[in-house]
């Protein structure tokens, strides 16, 4: 079903935040997913599919028997996951040119992804499976790395990438019978501005040597500077300090990264430079405020303790007794209600909870999330801890280990390289095959978060706390703890021997020189798409959860999120600017203090929550909390939900009792088949052979 024969296109540079979303960008179709790159289209190896086949446990067993596995241990299962991927890319990306017969294939081709058709799960559950087994040792041999980009684009197809998303939630809630959205996050994430790295503790102390040597700068009128900042909003008093150091900072990417925003604002200037009129920023801030309904219970109880001295409740209605200016308060904070899906869902499910038998049966859609999440339901925790494994193998801060799993089965060769020339192309493929490992883990991680918390937010919770209970959180803080600017610009890539160019295009001969200067590219969009991920599902797993903002503050991630900080992307900055504000709470006032500079860029891109005192640290939720009850009070609803929708026990006692003799009597029993075959052997064997003793019969009457 390829598009008239149509190869996909080769992985080319998606910024990923400055037009694409972050699952959807094209990154790929090639970054070792069809092709695998370097080792070619057809990799390797059938044996041990979970399919049933004639050498799937030949292949197992021998693969066991192996002291180190290869690419020849996979050759056929590796082929088939090529020609599957690119089946799954070409039918997936939309064209406005497709015929309509083209639509309605594809859309019966994700109905049968989806869906279960002839088995009792859907297709993305099967590879689920495989990562299962290839981390627990029974198949050592099977490809990760296709497995998990099919995987991926499996799960992007079926459930749908992040502008479908956005589309689905509009519609959800105006079924909900919700407001709109105030704004649409992707267009606001694509108009924002990358702003000025903070200096580290070294260059503060260079900078205030540099103060005392430069000039004062001459008195300007408080108003110029308000609209000098309002047309710049990134701008500040230390600017010449930020310039006088951008020679200094090593990596050099902020310099190159300054240089691609000039080209991208400024045309083509000559020699003699006109005067230039500087790029005007809209004004006010990128996100429309948002108001809970906690936070005007918490303000109104605030309010009358102090001036009533008694509380009510949760009534935020009555306001007799108040001052004035408390009453146009409360006006302003239900301006600015928000009421998420999440609030209608849980307070449904509390309202089920209460009364099971007058609320009836809940009507749960067949969506492909739905079948999903019911698939997946008891193998959960497993299927999230492999993963697991297989990005720890994969990040760049973690050392070789005798215990940890080989997650280079589907790259190294049946011989080792012996020239010089060999060993260099292999460790760009090493190091490039764990890339494109922890590019699709991270991009189906946040997927399946995203579309959960959208069909039921106790699903997300479900995932998220087994993701936190296997330590992803810890996982995620050590793969930034590296040099994230040597990750950004790693070049680990070779475009002559990228698919398709290496099935197209002639193939010119590789010297040692021409693979030390890898591929053209000054950043590799690939790493910054995977950082950008691992930073959200961060964020999915911390939000308005306090333990786990504790757990931020106990592994000491201040410092290494702030390092990201250094890589000058809108988005990337943008999450870890709201990592960074849900613990600046509790990180102590000498922090704020010496990191002012990551304040002000929090307060002007991140979203503000009214009587949110995130800056001060005198917060409700600052105070000393019970963070084992808070997950264990969680983890009592999400099991509540699952028993209540998914398990059907016969033995509950709301489920109906037949009592009459006659109507159990006339029941129709579904037998088995082997039942027909053998009554007659059960009948003499039970029936006619056994004796009947009638006295004992009469004794027990």
């Amino acid at each position: 079903m390829l598009r008239g024969g149509v190869l996909p296109p080769s992985a080319g540079p998606a910024v990923v935040g400055a037009g694409h979303s972050a699952a959807e960008s094209p990154s790929t179709a090639a970054a070792g997913g069809a092709g695998g790159g370097q080792q070619g289209a057809a990799a390797a190896g059938s044996a041990g599919h979970p399919l049933p086949g004639t050498g799937n446990s030949q292949a197992c067993s021998s693969a066991l028997r192996k002291p180190a596995i290869s690419l020849a241990d996979s050759t056929e299962l590796r082929v088939l996951l090529s020609v599957m991927y690119l089946l799954v890319e070409n039918i997936r990306v939309e064209l406005e040119t497709d015929p309509p017969e083209w639509k309605s294939c594809r859309e019966t081709f994700r109905t049968e992804l989806s869906f279960p058709m002839r088995s009792d799960e859907p297709f993305a559950l099967l590879l689920f499976t495989m990562v299962t087994k290839f981390c627990s040792g029974h198949a050592p041999h099977f490809p990760m790395k296709k497995v998990l980009l099919l995987l991926w684009k499996v799960l992007l197809f079926t459930l749908g990438g992040f502008e479908a998303l956005q589309m689905m939630k509009v519609r959800r809630r105006e079924e909900l019978g919700l407001p709109p959205l105030p704004e649409d996050s992707i267009q606001v994430m694509r108009s924002m501005r990358a702003a000025s790295p903070p200096t580290c503790s070294i260059e503060l102390a260079e900078q205030q040597q540099k103060r005392g040597h430069r000039s004062r700068r001459p008195l300007m009128k408080q108003d110029s500077l308000d609209i000098y900042n309002e047309r710049d909003p990134f701008k500040n008093d230390e600017t010449g300090v930020d310039e006088e150091e951008g020679d200094e900072v090593d990596g050099g990417i902020e310099g190159e990264l300054d240089l691609m925003e000039r080209d991208a604002l400024l045309p083509t200037i000559p020699a003699q430079r006109p005067p230039i009129e500087r790029v005007s920023f809209p004004k006010g801030l990128p996100w429309a405020p948002k108001v809970r309904q906690k936070d005007i219970e918490h303000f109104l109880e605030a309010s009358r303790n102090k001036f009533i001295g008694f509380t009510l409740g949760q009534d935020t209605e009555t306001l007799i007794g108040l001052p004035r200016p408390i009453h146009e308060s409360v006006k302003t904070l239900k301006q600015h209600k928000y009421v998420s899906i999440s609030d209608v869902q849980i307070k449904n499910e509390e309202e089920l909870e209460k009364c099971p038998m007058s609320l009836g049966e809940e009507e749960v859609q067949e969506t492909p999330c739905e079948v999903l999440y019911r698939a997946m339901l008891y193998n959960l925790p497993q299927y999230m801890i492999a993963l697991l494994k297989i990005l720890l193998a994969a990040a760049p801060t973690s050392k070789a280990k005798t215990d940890s799993i080989n997650i280079l089965a589907d790259v190294l060769p049946e011989e080792m390289p012996i020239t010089v020339l060999q060993s260099m192309k292999l460790g760009i493929d090493v190091n490039r095959h764990k890339e494109i490992i922890v590019k699709s883990i991270s991009a189906l991680l946040l997927l399946l978060l995203k579309h959960f918390k959208l069909n039921h937010i106790y699903q997300l919770e479900y995932v998220s706390q087994h993701l936190v209970f296997a330590n992803c959180i810890p996982l995620i803080l050590k793969f930034f703890n590296q040099n994230i600017m040597s990750y950004i610009t790693a070049k680990n890539s070779i475009s002559v021997l990228d698919y398709p160019h290496c099935t197209v295009h002639e193939l010119p001969e590789l010297t040692a020189e021409s693979l030390e200067a890898g591929d053209n590219n000054q950043f590799c969009w690939r790493n910054l798409f995977s950082c950008i991920n691992l930073l959200r599902i961060l964020n999915k797993l911390t939000k308005w959860k306090h333990s786990r903002t504790m757990m931020l503050v106990v592994f000491k991630s201040a410092p290494i999120l702030k390092r990201a900080l250094k890589v000058k992307q809108a988005m990337m900055q943008l999450y870890v600017l709201k990592l960074l504000k849900i613990q600046t709470k509790y990180l102590g006032r000498q922090w704020r203090k010496s990191n002012m500079k990551t304040m002000s860029a929090i307060y002007q891109k991140v979203r503000h929550r009214m009587n949110d005192d995130w800056a001060y640290g005198n917060d409700i939720d600052a105070r000393p909390w019970d963070f084992q009850a808070e997950e264990c009070t969680l983890r009592a609803s999400i099991e509540a939900f699952n028993s209540r929708r998914y398990d059907k026990p016969q033995d509950s006692e709301f489920a109906p009792v037949d009592n009459c003799l006659q109507s159990v009597l006339g029941q129709r029993l579904e037998l088995p088949e082997d039942f027909h075959y053998s009554y007659e052997l059960w009948l003499e064997r039970e029936v006619f052979s056994q004796p009947i003793r009638w006295e004992e019969l009469l004794r027990y009457q």
